[in-house]
């Protein structure tokens, strides 16, 4: 059937078949071929369906009748039976018998005249003006009577006039229709004018030659639209012509990448199954890899095998145009920002006043993130209650409103960094744990920050933050998810009750987090744990207020003057896993060795009685202080700063001592790794060695230091390896107008689906009650409380979540 819509009629109307043939002969040409076996279809096509419509009702009509023939035999039935008449004389029997006699022929009149052949039997005899469609019923009637004995004759009768008395306004059975009947001499349907000039254009369609025929249809307008329009769906670049298909060895390299957990599980190192990709990337010769523009010769220079990998795959995918973005576990659409600029957030699990690592250093990362134009930071810290504000905040300080902290910090990091940091500040509610010591998230923390803004996502301490996390997983809402490890742990909690079945189960844990919610994890140092997708670097710097400290004490130095007038001190929060046991035992193990040596002690905390009563104990030349900040006044003449510690992971205090020009004593301990570099870093491996550095610190001075080394320390030399240890470089620097560019893929990866099922069977456990109880999560930290809704102005828990349960 040929759609009107594809070639247009003309805009004559056709009226003869004499008339319009005579026409058409006058306008044939070679660019309208099949314009001119469309024309007058039109008319045809109407006045055909105009009459199949007709031919379908008057086969519904016979069905129709069937149906009241089929109701009237019932009716038949059910007044016989309660009929009366003496002339029958076994009525029930009679009627039965009749029946079995009438149903074969009912049978065959339902089957002749309700099959599809009617229609054609009825196209023989019609012609274009109204027919009748006549049923001679007569041969049933007299087959009927003709088996039907006498007396069963006359107990129709008598019924058919009884019925007839009842139902005079009901159609005969042998009317059917009431058409009048067709006048004499019209046309056949053969002669049908419509048909006839069909018939016409085809035959003078058959002349023409099939050259003429393709030329014109090429050559329509119809063909170059739909040239145009494959054109525009799919374009393919110089660069996708230029991108061969992946060989055997990159396969294999790929198929060794994805399955490297599973490999992992019976026993196959990562560094083993790296070795085997490399073997198979040198496998390929080089003239092979023709990436386009100048990527081949970057990746030979930088060999490295991983990342050629990825980029071969990358490329190959992208010169078929194939795009995949999702996971089996994952959503299929992640946000987009709506700005050229990028949306970084920072979450962290302290703020300010308390002075802990997690408190300052993700706010001074914020802040010189913050310098750049090239993306915004919000900076998402907890907010507790007044309450847990008076057990965690130092000095009875507390606050009746957000805005209030929030001015606090800000004025507390402006009178050290200089400038004016333009970064937002986001509060979600938390709850302070006495037993843990710690802040812990109440509620989905990632709701926290709009979706317009779920771009990069920095978590500080993701194990942390997601021992009990219950919400929407890290990686589905943000592009990037990078990790900041600050804490080992594992050592804080072998020095507790059943330590070290407690550490088997938090290491585990600790995996399976990190593992689930980030895309890249950053360790300080080497004391962590081996977390997956990690890296060890240190992205930590030391307020500048500490290096302005240290150029003063230098040019007091080159003066003449006498820079450091007092001894030896430790300052750090008070609590026996921040060195205080390791103190204690070397100053009492060589007490006679150290002799006359003094140490003050700054800190405060909740082991500060018993760690005094110990160093009387021992009678220990410890003079205990009150705590301070480090940057004070009482502390820059200081000449050696002791830090007997190995729970650190990196110890800020030991930064910000070297950073003040001050010889520096610490363990030969992984989490002191970063400080060996610098000439005043004394580390030592035994007790004995440690007395050896304390005599050596006293009696030398330590060197200045260099610009370079100043810069290491600083947090724009953090900030810079920052960028480049998370990836962050390259993604801010993609260029593609805010929106992260992923590396396309086949099929979902093994690793992908793995982490995906890790992190909904933890999203599961986590939304049971008794189970956070009983692992140790502080009480009804689910969900935020009525005292966070009315601090932070929210909606309570139960509007957003008011039938599920988790």
């Amino acid at each position: 059937m040929v759609k009107e819509t594809l070639i247009p009629p003309s805009s004559t109307s056709m009226t003869t078949g004499t008339s319009t043939s005579t026409s058409l002969s006058m306008t044939l040409s070679s660019t309208n071929a099949l314009s001119f076996l469309s024309k007058g279809w039109r008319e045809v096509w109407d006045s055909a369906d105009a009459d199949l419509q007709l031919m379908r009702d008057r086969a519904n009509s016979v069905k129709n009748l069937a149906s009241s023939f089929d109701r009237e035999i019932e009716n038949f039935l059910n007044n016989s039976a309660r009929s009366a008449f003496p002339v029958v004389v076994s009525p029930s029997a009679s009627e039965i018998g009749i029946m079995k006699k009438l149903q074969p022929k009912i049978s065959e009149f339902r089957r002749v005249y309700s099959a599809p052949e009617i229609s054609r039997k009825v196209m023989e005899r019609w012609g274009p003006a109204r027919a009748k469609l006549g049923i001679d019923l007569s041969a049933i009637k007299k087959a009927i009577v003709s088996e039907m004995e006498l007396d069963e004759r006359q107990g129709v009768l008598e019924i058919g006039r009884m019925r007839k008395r009842r139902n005079r306004d009901r159609v005969r059975f042998t009317e059917f229709f009431a058409e009048a009947e067709r006048e004499e001499g019209e046309a056949s349907f053969g002669d049908w004018e419509p048909i006839r000039s069909l018939k016409t254009r085809l035959k003078e369609f058959e002349k023409r030659s099939s050259s003429e025929l393709l030329s014109g249809f090429k050559n329509s307008e119809f063909v170059e639209k739909l040239k145009t329009s494959f054109k525009s769906i799919y374009k393919e670049t110089d660069e996708a012509k230029d991108v061969p298909p992946l060989d055997v060895p990159e396969l294999l390299a790929c198929l060794v990448r994805q399955s490297e957990p599973f490999l992992d599980q019976i026993g196959v190192r990562k560094d083993t199954c790296d070795r085997i990709v490399e073997s198979l990337c040198k496998c390929k010769s080089q003239h092979l890899w023709h990436l386009p523009s100048a990527q081949a010769s970057d990746l030979i220079e930088n060999d490295n095998h991983g990342v050629d990998l990825d980029t071969r795959i990358a490329s190959v995918l992208q010169s078929t145009g194939h795009h995949y973005d999702g996971g089996f576990w994952t959503d299929f659409l992640k946000p987009e920002t709506s700005e050229n600029k990028r949306h970084v957030a920072i979450v962290t699990t302290a703020s300010l006043p308390w002075m802990t690592g997690t408190a300052v250093n993700p706010l001074f990362r914020a802040a010189y993130l913050a310098k750049s134009a090239k993306q915004s930071v919000t900076l998402v810290v907890p907010w507790l209650c007044e309450s847990d504000q008076e057990l965690v905040y130092p000095n009875n300080l507390t606050f009746s409103s957000p805005e209030e902290q929030e001015s606090y910090i800000r004025k507390w990091l402006e009178e050290r960094i200089g400038f004016k940091a333009d970064f937002k500040i986001s509060f979600y509610p938390g709850k302070f744990s006495k037993d843990r010591r710690s802040i812990f998230p109440a509620g989905d923390t990632s709701q926290f920050i709009p979706s317009k803004d779920a771009d990069i996502a920095i978590l500080e301490e993701p194990e942390h933050l997601n021992w009990y996390y219950h919400g929407k997983r890290w990686t589905d809402k943000f592009n990037h998810v990078v990790g900041i490890v600050h804490t080992n742990y594992l050592e804080y909690i072998k020095r507790e009750k059943n330590g070290a079945l407690q550490a088997f189960f938090v290491n585990h844990v600790n995996n399976w987090v990190t593992r689930a919610y980030c895309d890249k994890v950053l360790r300080l140092s080497a004391a962590t744990q081996d977390l997956p997708k990690s890296v060890v670097c240190n992205v930590h710097g030391v307020n500048p207020k500490f290096l302005m400290i240290g150029e003063k004490v230098a040019e007091e130095r080159s003066r003449g003057e006498q820079a450091f007038s007092k001894g030896a001190y430790f300052l750090g929060k008070m609590v026996w896993a921040k060195g205080y046991r390791e103190l204690i035992d070397l100053m009492a193990k060589h007490k006679s060795e150290l002799g006359s040596f003094n140490l003050d002690v700054y800190g405060n905390g909740e082991d500060s009685v018993e760690v005094q009563r110990a160093a009387k104990k021992h009678d220990l030349n410890l003079n205990f202080l009150k705590g301070r900040d480090h940057a004070d006044d009482s502390l820059h003449k200081y000449k050696v700063f002791i830090n007997p510690s190995i729970s650190d992971v990196l110890c800020t205090a030991t930064a910000e001592a070297l950073a003040m020009g001050k010889f520096v004593v610490c363990a030969d301990h992984p989490s002191n790794e970063f400080f060996r570099s610098f000439p005043n870093c004394l580390t030592y491996k035994t007790s004995e060695d440690f007395v050896a550095k304390v005599n050596e610190a006293m009696t030398k001075e330590p060197l200045p230091l260099t610009p370079e080394q100043m810069y290491n320390l600083s947090w724009e030399a953090a900030t810079q390896r920052f960028m480049e240890y998370s990836d962050l470089d390259k993604i801010l620097n993609e260029g593609d107008g805010g929106r992260r560019m992923q590396k396309s893929r086949s099929v979902p990866s093994f690793n992908e689906m793995v982490d995906g099922g890790l992190a909904f069977t933890h999203y599961v456990l986590t939304g049971n009650d008794f189970l956070r109880v009983c692992t140790g999560a502080t009480p009804s930290t689910k969900d935020y409380d009525k005292q966070h809704c009315k601090d932070l102005n929210l909606v309570p828990p139960q509007a957003h979540k008011p039938i599920y349960g988790w």
